[in-house]
């Protein structure tokens, strides 16, 4: 069976911006890295049910999200683009219900949504500035670095700079209203969420602190209380660490993060009342700087995005177990760090 993967990257040295590559299931091999469209720092997309893509986008000095109509010949056309000046987001969600997109901007610590036309244009509905900061060096100023769905398709939202988790109500426009916000240990740097299949339980990535949180959240309030937290790096490590991608399988029994620095996937068992999790197994990438990771539909291999290596990695993981065994490493993708399937 042949899976397509759709990789974005930084266009600062070789890559041209957003490739495809296919994973053969039978051979167990990625190969086949072919340029898609050609977008500046395309650095994170999405692609929604009509397969259209909506990415981070930055022409000189102006940042912003723009969307590639996918073709009959399985081309994509540019639609449109949203910028202004200034970075870029660093992260962009669909929301499929309401045909919104949401945007999380790093340099401006911001939350953005955009609404999706008939055409599959998009036109900006909203945005709303963090404010605070935290006690860690890259703390001086509020930092969004995720934005996408909760299960009951309320807003949550990471902040690294504030150590702050917000969660917002969304109007049928796009419209955002805070309604409720966790506050992480100082210097946790939260950058990604992820929620477990039961909808109750969340495990929050610190970049900082290189530490999982394990969260329970109430949907009648858009609440979120601390259950645990726990490391991702071995004991002896004490070189320089920054937590990166976070993923869930589908039976929510296995989570799994990426550590830049150690290089390396920490694997997690999962409680059977999702709310404590436990180190299972560190494997390296088998390159530099593992930004983002996926796994496959099937649940049975993972993708590493090595960012500095300019490499991907693919591991075999064992679906009743979890762990993970290397494949296949050193196949050629410049600059990526975004994954997602097809």
């Amino acid at each position: 069976m042949i899976q397509k993967l759709i990789l974005g990257s930084y266009t600062r040295k070789e890559s041209k911006g957003i490739y495809s590559i296919e994973l053969d299931t039978e051979k167990k091999e990625l190969n086949h890295l072919v340029t898609m469209i050609e977008e500046g720092n395309p650095t994170y997309l999405a692609k929604s049910k009509k397969e259209t893509i909506y990415t981070v986008s930055q022409d000189g000095t102006l940042g912003g999200v723009a969307a590639y109509k996918k073709e009959a010949d399985n081309t994509y056309s540019f639609v449109n683009r949203i910028t202004e000046e200034g970075a870029p987001p660093c992260y962009v969600a669909i929301d499929e219900t309401r045909q919104l997109v949401y945007g999380a901007n790093y340099h401006k610590g911001l939350v953005v949504s955009y609404r999706i036309n008939e055409d599959d244009s998009i036109t900006l509905a909203d945005r709303i500035e963090h404010i605070g900061n935290g006690p860690h060096e890259n703390q001086t100023v509020p930092h969004a670095h995720f934005a996408d769905l909760t299960p009951d398709e309320r807003l949550v939202a990471c902040d690294l700079g504030n150590d702050t988790v917000y969660t917002y109500d969304v109007s049928s426009e796009g419209k955002l209203t805070e309604v409720a916000n966790f506050k992480a240990k100082p210097g946790t740097g939260p950058r990604h969420i992820v929620f477990h299949p039961n909808e109750k339980t969340a495990y929050l990535f610190g970049e900082l602190s290189s530490e999982v949180v394990v969260l329970s959240y109430q949907k009648e309030t858009g609440e979120f209380s601390q259950q645990q937290i726990i490391s991702t790096l071995p004991e002896d490590f004490d070189d320089f660490n920054g937590g990166a991608a976070i993923r869930i399988s589908k039976d929510g029994k296995f989570l799994y993060v990426s550590n830049r620095g150690h290089n390396s996937l920490a694997v997690y068992h999962i409680s059977e009342d999702s709310l404590s999790i436990d180190l299972i197994q560190h494997i390296s990438v088998e390159g530099d700087f593992p930004r983002d990771f996926d796994i496959t539909p099937d649940q049975k291999f993972i993708i590493v995005a090595n960012q500095n290596s300019n490499n991907l990695t693919l591991f075999e993981r064992d679906t009743t177990n979890g762990k993970l065994a290397l494949i296949q490493k050193d196949v050629y993708a410049p600059e990526i760090v975004c994954v997602t399937f097809a």
